[in-house]
């Protein structure tokens, strides 16, 4: 067989990842928006002597860098769409950085619940209103950054082998979400959420005299925060793991393949290979055997399967695949 003719079997495994993702354009407004609130709050703090402004800078710091991880994931994930090193193309890139965000998430967590009880036995005195200032600067700017983050929704859909996934999928099947992005956004939600808890309890503090009310504001945000990072772990493990996909998707596949003939799938295998684009390996047994791309064609697009495997088996000895 002539080279050129197998070339035309042959396809590339890239899979729309080389493509900008919607949500890299977007975290890389929030990593400016970010970093340059930290430099103003951390100069102000030493200019002004301000413990509370430098500490939010430190604290502006930490989550640029795991915002620094989701953009460098994209950008890495896009530069390598097309290495052979990576036999599916690199959807679960984005799934990775959004694990190891919740990782980072579900350490801020303990770090502020760790604050929180410390606070309780050992109070400190609080300098209400510098703390007041600092906590609405916070929420202005993580507000703004969970707009343009939100805005996206599962924004890990554009890519150039798009398909239609408004089929009822959307609310079980967290593979199609963009999990780097979801990461990036869950951090600016946690900082927004604790600037929010920190405003209501100096308030408290300093109206009402109920300083026991910061620690405690610091343990429920911990709470929360922690719910986040664990679904996000839980989702993004799946993909890493190659967690089979949503029962309605095989389900799916399997009827289209038995409706024609006498086809019987004897081993079906679905799995996420990036937001939204699944691969699936499958065997099935038949008296009439067709070639493989007639069995591809019958797997509907809206699904997002961008790459099958179809193992034929010819059944001759009964009429019925199923006892061959």
């Amino acid at each position: 067989m002539h080279r050129h003719s197998i070339e035309s079997w042959q396809h590339d495994h890239v899979f729309g990842q080389d493509q900008p993702q919607e949500g890299e354009r977007r975290t890389k407004w929030v990593i400016a928006l970010t970093a340059t609130t930290m430099v103003v709050e951390i100069i102000c703090g030493i200019m002004f002597g301000s413990m509370a402004l430098l500490a939010d800078g430190l604290h502006m710091a930490s989550h640029t860098a795991a915002l620094g991880i989701a953009a460098f994931a994209y950008s890495y994930a896009r530069r390598n769409a097309a290495n052979p090193k990576f036999s599916f193309g690199t959807g679960k890139v984005n799934s990775l950085a959004g694990f190891t965000g919740a990782i980072l998430l579900l350490g801020f967590a303990l770090l502020m619940a760790w604050e929180s009880v410390e606070r309780f036995w050992n109070p400190v005195e609080i300098a209400f209103n510098s703390a007041i200032f600092v906590a609405i600067i916070g929420l202005l700017v993580n507000g703004a950054s969970v707009f343009l983050l939100s805005t996206g929704g599962n924004s890990g859909h554009s890519h150039s082998h798009s398909h239609d996934h408004s089929h009822g999928f959307e609310n079980k099947d967290h593979s199609q979400h963009d999990h780097n992005l979801r990461s990036a956004y869950l951090h600016v939600l946690a900082d927004a959420l604790t600037s929010i808890l920190a405003i209501g309890a100096l308030l408290a503090g300093k109206y009402l005299g109920w300083n026991w009310m910061d620690p405690c504001m610091g343990i429920l945000g911990a709470i929360l925060v922690t719910s986040w990072a664990w679904g996000l772990i839980r989702q993004s493990s799946k993909v890493l793991l190659d967690y089979e996909a949503p029962r309605e998707i095989s389900q799916t596949i399997r009827e289209k393949i038995e409706s024609v003939h006498d086809n019987q799938i004897c081993d079906l295998h679905v799995w996420a290979i990036g937001p939204g684009k699944y691969s699936v390996a499958l065997a099935l047994v038949t008296h009439h055997p067709r070639d493989a791309r007639h069995y591809k064609e019958l797997i509907p697009d809206h699904l997002g399967v961008v790459h099958s495997t179809i193992e034929i088996n010819v059944c001759s000895g009964s009429t019925n695949p199923e006892n061959c």
